[in-house]
């Protein structure tokens, strides 16, 4: 059975809901689903998931919520090549925060992207100010991600 991993960046637990809201729909599809809550670089590099998919809050000024900061510090100071890579990204932010709506997705899928890693199909991202609960687009999104890119395992 191939591996998901749900990379969690939360800072009051949206995203962390989110990623336990879709795990179902990946679970049906075929794929054992880890959902880590405190990511690091070697539950990537070290296991090499089939397909990974990203769920990431913006806090602040468009940072990264603090227990992603570890993950994202270590994948921009070490810089691995994530040429292998296919992943999808449901980024969550504040349309009134202006220019750094989804700030720490955009970056996250700007910095993957940059080590080579594939995202399949466009990012999700979630504005509060529209939706008041995140997994209302997630799931729809998640469905249609996995028929999209065929990610039905049998």
């Amino acid at each position: 059975m191939p591996m998901l991993k749900i990379f969690v960046g939360t800072m009051y637990g949206g995203a962390l809901d989110v990623a336990e809201q879709v795990s179902p729909l990946f679970e049906a599809a075929g794929y054992e689903v880890v959902i880590l809550e405190q990511p690091t670089l070697e539950d990537l590099v070290d296991t090499s998931p089939e397909l990974a998919l990203f769920c990431v809050s913006t806090t602040g000024s468009g940072d990264f919520p603090g227990n992603f900061v570890p993950f994202a510090r270590a994948l921009d100071e070490r810089s691995p090549s994530l040429t292998w890579l296919r992943y999808g990204l449901i980024a969550l932010g504040d349309s009134s925060y202006g220019e750094t709506f989804c700030g720490a997705g955009r970056r996250l899928d700007e910095m993957l992207a940059g080590l080579g890693a594939s995202r399949l199909g466009e990012r999700l991202e979630v504005d509060a100010m529209e939706t008041f609960m995140a997994d209302d687009a997630a799931l729809p999104w998640v469905e249609e991600w996995i028929e999209d890119q065929q990610l039905k395992v049998a």
